[in-house]
């Protein structure tokens, strides 16, 4: 049961990365500030968090009796942490003068998209608990 609140509980973390991703980008776009490595760091967690509840939410699938009704929330969420990965990678290719904040933002919010969409795909809701 411990790691049914881990996975659950790694989602808050998830989500405050997302959107510390969001605000950042957003505050460097508007500010038309020059790219902060920062912002790569920022990313890199927020990808983090995603594969840390992707690599739980795996050892509850072998921990548990599969459902089938789970495959397009693992979908969902394997597509998310991808997503989330891919910027920070790319980015730290780039030399410093061709990085920019529009992926961050682009990435961000399409992979904060999916993992709502996974939630609801096993109506979990985004805030709050369905075990308690």
């Amino acid at each position: 049961m411990i790691l049914v609140y881990a996975h659950s509980g790694i989602r808050y973390l998830v989500v405050l990365a997302g959107i510390a991703v969001i605000l950042f980008a957003l505050a460097g776009i508007v500010g038309k500030k020059p790219y902060d490595p920062r912002m790569r760091v920022l990313s890199g967690l927020f990808a983090m968090f995603m594969h840390l509840n992707v690599l739980l939410g795996l050892a509850l699938l072998f921990t548990r009796p599969f459902a089938p009704y789970l495959i397009g929330h693992i979908s969902l969420m394997i597509f998310a942490a991808v997503t989330a990965q891919v910027v920070p990678s790319v980015m730290r290719r780039r030399p410093m003068e061709e990085r920019t904040w529009l992926p961050h933002l682009v990435s961000a919010v399409i992979a904060l998209g999916l993992v709502v969409a996974g939630l609801m795909a096993i109506g979990a809701p985004i805030f709050g608990s369905r075990y308690s």
